[in-house]
């Protein structure tokens, strides 16, 4: 993997250790899956409901956007990008996407409470650009749109668009990216001046979309 390729990431990484030496109630939230409920985590239905055959339920429909495939996200200006949920590994990393139309989906569920779920792309790769490039353009009152792996739609309002320098993204790491807080949805790329190294690029471009 080239340092280039691995720049965002690391760097985001970085920001999510530092988030855990600043935050340590929340630890167990930031270094494993963030807790979604289950089956499991259900009460027992009601002995009428149980009794149910589930060929006697009707189908409910489900509602995709037009053009906008289960598992991915749309971003304001119409991109969307294939979404891929990854872990950090015990080096510290968050695993990169496969190219530009893939995009790193961390933190907290969709349908968390609380807590930040990040969502990370490249902006360009291999002299493709991708659809975060966008998030350079992003404006407060823009529409976000995920739909996920069951065809559910969850739509976000663009609330907050800032460009962090990487050397100060750490410090910033528990507001951006905490699981704590009400719930968002966090998208991250890079930009700014190509420096090379680790680095990468110099700086991130983090929109914020709080639910519609």
């Amino acid at each position: 993997m080239t340092a280039r390729r691995r720049s965002l990431f690391v760097v985001l990484a970085v920001a999510v250790i530092a988030l855990v030496a600043v935050a340590v109630v929340v630890a167990g939230n930031l270094f494993t899956a963030p807790t979604t409920s289950t089956a499991a985590d259900q009460p027992a239905p009601p002995p009428e409901a149980a009794a149910v055959a589930p060929q006697a339920l009707p189908a409910q429909p489900v509602h995709v956007p037009a053009g906008q495939p289960p598992g991915t996200v749309r971003l304001p200006q119409g991109g969307t990008a294939e979404l891929v949920r990854k872990e950090i590994d015990r080096s510290g990393t968050l695993p990169v996407p496969d190219g530009v139309d893939e995009a790193t989906w961390w933190g907290a569920g969709l349908d968390a409470p609380k807590g930040a779920t990040v969502l990370a792309g490249h902006v360009n790769w291999k002299g493709a650009i991708g659809p975060f490039e966008e998030l350079w353009e992003a404006r407060t009152g823009q529409p976000v749109t995920v739909v996920d792996d069951a065809g559910k739609e969850w739509r976000y309002q663009v609330s907050e668009v800032v460009t962090v320098h990487k050397d100060d993204l750490p410090a910033r790491a528990r507001d951006l990216f905490g699981q704590g807080g009400e719930h968002r949805l966090v998208l991250v790329t890079c930009g700014g001046r190509y420096v090379g190294g680790d680095l990468g690029y110099d700086e991130n471009r983090i929109v914020i979309a709080t639910p519609a």
